[in-house]
């Protein structure tokens, strides 16, 4: 059945971005190539989208009346983390447009959810298993097999709140390093899978429907931190396929509008298994700024805004270099490149581990 017309916001409207950080920023500056405003709400004054929006709410996530005057103030409200709270996302859904919706939030933002959801669309993954204390934990690595590693259900990122547990470790001290990261977590006990590459796909879903998908591209991490993305990932054809394949899948099953990044991996047998999803642009999508016809990030304003998606066809193959701590002073031998463009996040202090920047290096568009 036709899915009903709705009229797509104009240019010149305002787009709420809750949380303030790099990726925000990024948005707000695709968006007002686009004639957008933006409105940051986040809790830290002076961060990196709060910088180049035309407006800033500086309130925590759980204050009702901000949030309450930040509805107000906007058009449409995107994420741009999956960590902020689904009640501050569920109560402004009850005043403003929220696109991707809260229930696509409270999947993501929850790894046993996400992993169930999975399940029930067909989309693999690794085996997994809830465990709710290091009894669980025990009992269930005999079941599932050693090594796995033990996850809080919310809030790891970046290798936070993330265990390997081997069949001599104790189980009471891996349960009590990750709840360290989530007081009072639940965690997801995952079998280790034996893999070749890491992957990710962002796919947009429009309000129409229509789904366009960027190809698939290879992660290197350091320290459990994207360090370096491959734009493409060296993948045969028929794999690129399947992975394109797979983030369509839970694009439209999420009913998602707005940009989702899957990130998969490839197992030495050439099965690929979804590790996880964030419903909003991804640090390994950021090639696609000087190496698209379509950035990640115009390609969310146009999904939420209600317009046609763009092309996502390269122009360009890319290495993209994450900025970590003191890494953010190479800017200076990398502006010099004439291959490279280099994009700095407006933090004033690098500290191991934060991301403070990135470099994409162009490379000839491989054929085939």
């Amino acid at each position: 059945m036709a899915r009903p017309r709705q009229a797509p916001i104009a240019p010149g409207a305002t787009i709420g971005i809750l949380g303030s950080g790099q990726l925000g920023r990024m948005i707000a500056l695709d968006a007002a190539r686009l004639g957008y405003r933006c409105h940051a709400f986040g809790p830290g004054a002076g961060d990196p989208a709060m910088q180049v929006c035309a407006a800033a709410t500086v309130a925590p996530y759980d204050d009702e009346q901000a949030l309450a005057a930040f509805a107000a103030a906007v058009d449409v409200v995107t994420y741009e983390f999956e960590n902020v709270p689904y009640a501050a996302a569920a109560f402004l859904a009850d005043r403003a447009l929220v696109r991707p919706g809260p229930a696509v939030l409270k999947i993501c933002q929850n790894r046993l959810r996400e992993k169930d959801f999975c399940a029930s669309v067909g989309a693999p993954t690794t085996r997994y298993v809830e465990v709710g204390g290091p009894e669980a934990v025990a009992r269930e690595l005999r079941e599932l097999g050693a090594p796995a590693i033990l996850k809080s259900a919310e809030m790891g990122y970046d290798g936070k709140g993330q265990v390997l547990v081997k069949a001599d470790s104790d189980p009471r001290a891996a349960w009590e390093t990750m709840a360290g990261h989530a007081p009072e977590a639940i965690g997801i006990l995952e079998a280790l899978v034996d893999f070749r590459m890491e992957i990710s796909v962002i796919a947009a879903r429009g309000l129409d429907g229509q789904i366009n998908t960027y190809v698939p591209v290879e992660n290197r991490h350091r320290h459990h931190i994207l360090d370096e993305t491959l734009a493409p990932a060296r993948l045969p054809p028929a794999l690129a396929d399947k992975a394109e394949g797979l983030a369509r899948l839970l694009a439209e099953k999420l009913e998602l509008v707005g940009v989702v990044a899957v990130e998969m991996f490839v197992t030495s047998d050439d099965r690929i298994l979804v590790n996880e999803m964030a419903p909003r642009p991804h640090n390994s999508g950021h090639w696609t700024i000087d190496a698209c016809v379509t950035s990640q990030f115009e390609q969310l304003v146009r999904a939420i805004c209600g317009l046609p998606l763009g092309s996502t066809e390269r122009h360009a193959d890319a290495v993209m270099k994450n900025l970590i701590g003191d890494e953010v002073e190479r800017w200076r031998e990398a502006v010099g490149e004439p291959n490279s463009k280099v994009h700095l996040y407006g933090k004033a202090e690098a500290r191991p581990g934060r991301k403070m920047g990135h470099v994409t290096r162009l490379l000839p568009k491989r054929q085939g």
